[in-house]
């Protein structure tokens, strides 16, 4: 299982774009969140199977093109902490 932390510039914040992340989170078999955080960015933390987070951030991409100018990432092993995907703040 795979740990992946996200960070996402641009015009990402008062657009729904946590709701959007959500929503896209629900058709995959990952668990974490997502918030907006104070600088702007967004931040999404999922854990999965590799291929489950790859289609997840595939879909993200896909879904906001014009809204996302960069996205982070940094990978590391699943905690198993969360028990859904979940949004926060």
């Amino acid at each position: 299982m795979l740990r992946v932390t996200c960070f996402l510039s641009g015009r990402v914040q008062g657009v729904g774009m946590r709701y959007t992340v959500h929503r896209l989170a629900s058709q995959f078999p990952i668990t974490g969140w997502v918030e907006n955080l104070d600088d702007g960015r967004v931040q999404i933390v999922a854990e999965g199977d590799p291929k489950a987070i790859a289609r997840f951030l595939e879909a993200i991409s896909t879904h906001a093109p014009g809204a996302i100018h960069r996205m982070d990432r940094y990978e590391s092993a699943a905690s198993g902490e969360f028990v859904n995907f979940t949004i926060h703040r």
